[in-house]
């Protein structure tokens, strides 16, 4: 892809609102501009005040837009939500000998579709991945077109919203006068940067530890083969020792920041000889003995019920972490002290989380706008595996990517 026409992207967030204008042209792409509010209206990515929300899309887009001496008419969309669903469909036709044509795995990509729309009216469609193609038994990454076969499966990954949550982000954007070009999942996009081109064809996880909710996306064969998103966070942590505690919340974020979750050094830095949390950490509160085995326990559980839900995700044919696959620590929760340690302990695989200190040197990108990197891969050059979704519906303000999703044939 190449164009000097400028394209936008934001990421919608708990914390922050992103944004960044770039252009691709003849000699690469080029960031125009970058921008970063505090997100209002917004939880866990879905609109709970349609005004709070459009005012802080507006004022980022706004920023960006200054700086880049520029006026967007549409922009592309990050975001994630508890709401997606990820269904993975087979779809079969009989070739009886012939050759494999394009339109014969264009008949199953459009049954599976058919199939999910009816059955899941509520839902829309916003990513579409060719997993697998099995041919008489064998498997194909790569479309097996001109290939003789008795027997064509299709294996087919989709990720859909609930209508009414993308109706609302619609109209957030609507009410700032600008159209949503596409919508991208965040996970997608984080995968899309941080795993390589090994990881992401022969299997990797990856696994977004956010503020209010934990991301999850297994990758295989360049395709989000599965994702799932629970709205449990570090915030929960944070929360669950301040109650615990009676602790204020600045307090009980400053302790989790100081522990270190291969609790090889017994964390001295926390506790004083008789095991229990030092005066220090009480700024507000009055001191009073809180043990260690109460912080941890309290830590402990939350964190176990985060990678318990993440263990019932792993039930997908095909994955195994003991196999040597990578899982990939981002987001937030991953700046913890040897928070990839803990993980170690429960998945026996090689654990590893992004390198905050990543800078794209070709974009002048930090990671802040990681996801944002991704995206900008995902449009500038495409995404091999990827279908575009292409559902008509009616009652639709505005066209373009975004009202195809909503059309209803």
């Amino acid at each position: 892809m190449s164009s000097d026409n400028p394209i936008g992207i934001i990421e919608l967030g708990n914390i922050n609102i992103k944004c960044v204008i770039f252009k691709i042209n003849d000699s690469g792409t080029q960031v125009l501009s970058t921008s970063m509010v505090p997100s209002e209206g917004f939880h866990n990515d879905v609109v709970v005040n349609l005004s709070k929300a459009s005012n802080a899309i507006r004022s980022c887009i706004s920023n960006a837009e200054k700086e880049a001496n520029l006026s967007l008419k549409k922009i592309n969309v990050i975001f994630e939500q508890p709401d997606f669903l990820c269904t993975k469909l087979s779809k079969n036709k009989k070739i009886d000998g012939s050759k494999i044509h394009k339109d014969d795995i264009d008949f199953l990509l459009k049954e599976a579709k058919k199939q999910l729309i009816l059955n899941d009216k509520k839902q829309s469609i916003i990513h579409i991945f060719n997993y697998n193609y099995v041919v008489d038994g064998k498997t194909f990454v790569e479309e097996p077109i001109g290939v003789y076969a008795d027997f064509l499966t299709h294996e087919i990954t989709f990720i859909t919203i609930p209508k009414n949550n993308l109706k609302n982000i619609n109209q957030a954007f609507i009410d700032c006068d600008i159209e949503v070009e596409r919508l991208i999942s965040r996970i997608f996009s984080l995968g899309a940067q941080l795993l390589n081109s090994k990881e992401l064809e022969f299997g990797s996880a990856l696994v977004d530890l956010g503020f209010e909710k934990t991301s999850f996306g297994l990758f295989k064969n360049f395709a989000l083969v599965h994702s799932s998103t629970f709205p449990i966070g570090m915030n929960h942590i944070i929360k669950d020792i301040s109650k615990v505690c009676s602790l204020n919340l600045d307090e009980s974020e400053k302790i989790i920041k100081e522990i270190d979750f291969s609790f090889k050094n017994d964390n001295k830095k926390l506790f004083d000889e008789n095991e229990c949390l030092k005066k220090i950490y009480f700024i507000k509160s009055s001191y009073r003995k809180i043990s260690k085995k109460l912080i941890i326990d309290v830590v402990n559980a939350r964190l176990n019920e985060i990678i318990d839900k993440l263990k019932k995700q792993l039930v997908v044919p095909g994955f195994n972490l003991n196999t040597g696959i990578n899982l990939l620590i981002t987001g937030g929760g991953s700046n913890l002290l040897n928070i990839e340690k803990y993980f170690a302990i429960f998945f026996g695989t090689n654990v590893k989380k992004e390198n905050k200190h990543y800078v794209n040197d070709q974009m002048n990108l930090e990671s802040k706008f990681i996801s944002c990197i991704g995206a900008i891969k995902i449009i500038r050059d495409g995404w091999e595996t990827e279908a575009i979704p292409e559902i008509r519906a009616k009652d639709v303000e505005k066209m373009g990517f975004f009202a195809k999703i909503f059309r209803k044939s």
